[in-house]
């Protein structure tokens, strides 16, 4: 490279860096999806035994 190229146009390596970026963040977006638990699933917390001992 002569050091010539505009400044504001990335290199062919950058932009295949780029997408490889891109296409990593929605395979990571795919993946929390589905390890996701649907609220619907989760368990309610229950009060400290302590706190009951008073109904």
């Amino acid at each position: 490279m002569s050091g010539q190229e505009d400044a504001g146009t990335p290199s062919r390596g950058e932009q295949i860096e780029a997408a490889e970026r891109e296409v990593a963040k929605y395979r990571l977006l795919a993946q929390a999806e589905a390890e996701r638990i649907p609220v619907e699933e989760t368990t309610r917390a229950l009060p400290d035994r302590r706190w009951r001992r008073g109904q």
